[in-house]
């Protein structure tokens, strides 16, 4: 961002938003000397969800992240540089043994990493509001958030300075305001998300007129959308940047759309492995990144400063511990690391492990096996019917006695591989503890509904998988619809099952706990699930295969 003086309408517009102003002199002031070049590293993750631990393949986890930021940080100040460390947030919901414990463990390891800030994300409201003050109380950075109210203030911090070698940086927080659809309603009825683009322009007005930064940084979990089409899902990244004047964001550090910000021209994705380049976006002057997901990458982008302008001279995903398979000499598959191995900090190591023995402890029980893949990846499971999201609708579907079953794919994280199934399997599918809720309605009423759900965009967690009914999706209507293999009677009555979340608006699915034949029925999701495995075990893939049952024209 270039060195700027203070422009009257920055001050027009902090003057109108109550903001006190300095002396222009005291807010011109810089510490960092003319014609003098800085280096400054800005390292970054995002959407950790619960995975503090290494996997089973020994990727990943934050023993060797501290590893990997401590040399960097080394190398770095060696040189003279200075480096800060950003999350894009969703710390919550994924992994059994960090859910289990509140997330404890991954925010006392991202304490010991060092971070400087986060991002709070929507999964931060899967819990009740207590969990979260009580996460904030754990961790030693602050929590950001511009966009985020409650009882009409701000419930986070709007942004943090921090002073890098004379170089003053703001870091802002923003949230997705599609949280006031996808979190739970139950915990979020008095917390209000506004617009970050509009609140990010209010900010970034306050900050020059009282602060006047050097730099300024969006830490977001909004999404990047590529072009800035966001389908149903709320603007992102793209959009944010685009709103703003040119230049005034210098970059966006993002999640929740849980991907590698890696670009191929223009507003052109490219086809990025572990391991090779990667060029962030640049929209309106601002460089967005985001570093995929649980902590599979630390993401690594280079800048220089001088006289006031901040330029990105280098920028890598730097893959931890990531492995591929390949053929060894037998012919057999097998796990290679894509880059040198990172080694595990011991203190880290050390002080996580008895998180990691006691979560595993209830956890690694066999309640099954099934004879081939249970599909849950997330690009696929909210894009297709799978036989993993027929599974779920369909043990709901049992244990509420109903004719059919709607299960949102945003509620499906995970796949489960042939072979043995354990209960940790099952809760890292349905991490989140919703209650399978019924309604009954007449097939009128049913229709109606099934043109707000149906019709979900795809690519997005609405998007709902089925089990006891079939129908053909065209537009904003379905048609042909099918329960038990007999067309729909208007006149009869039909019970379905819907998980808690969904009943309750989430989604921005019909809230449909008013509706009198409503009912609650107290079981927990993850559990239903499980019952329905030990009983029907082992699991034939075949018996779940979608195989065409909701069409879209």
């Amino acid at each position: 961002m270039n060195y700027k003086n203070i422009a009257l309408t920055a001050l027009a517009a902090a003057i109108a938003t109550g903001c006190a102003t300095q002396p222009t002199e005291q807010v011109n002031a810089h510490e960092w000397i003319q014609d003098k070049e800085y280096n400054l590293t800005i390292l970054h993750t995002n959407d950790n969800h619960g995975n503090f631990w290494q996997n089973k393949y020994g990727e990943r986890g934050m023993a060797a992240r501290a590893t990997l930021v401590n040399n960097i940080r080394n190398e770095v100040n060696a040189e003279g540089g200075s480096v800060l460390l950003l999350s894009g947030g969703d710390i919550n919901t994924g992994v059994p043994e960090s859910d289990l414990q509140d997330a404890e463990p991954d925010f006392i390891g991202m304490n010991m990493i060092g971070y400087d800030a986060m991002a709070i994300g929507n999964h931060e409201f899967d819990n009740p509001l207590d969990v979260l003050a009580k996460q904030e109380g754990w961790a030693e950075f602050p929590f950001l958030a511009a966009n985020i109210y409650k009882d009409g203030e701000r419930m986070f911090d709007a942004y943090k300075i921090f002073n890098k070698s004379g170089i003053k940086i703001a870091v802002i927080g923003l949230t997705t305001e599609d949280t006031a659809n996808i979190g739970n309603p139950e915990y979020i009825g008095e917390v209000e998300f506004k617009d970050p683009k509009q609140e990010a322009k209010k900010v970034i007005a306050e900050l020059k007129a009282t602060h006047n930064p050097d730099v300024i940084i969006a830490a977001t979990h909004m999404g990047h959308y590529l072009n800035g089409d966001n389908g149903s899902n709320a603007p992102g990244d793209v959009q944010l940047a685009r709103y703003l004047n040119e230049g005034d964001l210098d970059m966006i550090v993002g999640g929740h759309s849980q991907e590698p910000v890696c670009m191929e021209g223009d507003n052109q994705y490219a086809n990025f492995k572990p391991g090779q380049d990667c060029k962030p976006d640049q929209q309106n002057g601002t460089d967005i990144v985001q570093a995929h997901e649980w902590g599979k990458y630390v993401g690594r982008a280079d800048y220089t400063f001088i006289n006031g302008e901040f330029t990105l001279q280098s920028y890598n995903l730097i893959p931890i511990n990531l492995k591929k398979k390949v053929k060894n000499a037998d012919g057999k598959k097998v796990r290679v690391l894509i880059q040198d191995e990172i080694a595990q900090d011991q203190v880290v190591f050390d002080t996580l492990k008895p998180f990691q023995d006691k979560g595993q402890a209830a956890l690694n029980i066999q309640i099954g096996e099934s004879n081939g893949l249970l599909q849950g990846e997330r690009k696929i499971v909210r894009n297709n019917q799978t036989n993993l999201g027929r599974l779920i609708a369909t043990a709901h579907m049992q244990r509420a006695k109903a004719d059919f079953a709607i299960m949102n794919s945003g509620g499906v994280r995970a796949s489960i591989e042939a072979g043995n199934i354990s209960y940790k399997d099952v809760l890292t599918v349905q991490p989140f503890g919703n209650i399978i809720t019924y309604v009954d309605m007449t097939g009128a009423e049913v229709m109606d509904y099934l043109n707000v759900v149906g019709t979900k965009t795809r690519d997005s967690g609405a998007y709902a998988q089925f089990a006891g009914i079939s129908m053909t999706v065209s537009g904003d209507h379905v048609t042909n619809v099918m329960i038990a293999d007999k067309a729909i009677d208007l006149a009869a009555t039909y019970r379905f099952t819907i998980p808690s979340f969904n009943a309750a608006g989430g989604d921005g699915y019909p809230n449909i706990t008013d509706h009198p034949a409503f009912v609650n029925t107290g079981y927990v999701d993850a559990e239903a699930l499980k019952d329905y495995i030990q009983a029907n075990s082992p699991i034939n893939i075949n018996d779940f295969a979608p195989t065409g049952r909701i069409k879209h024209l």
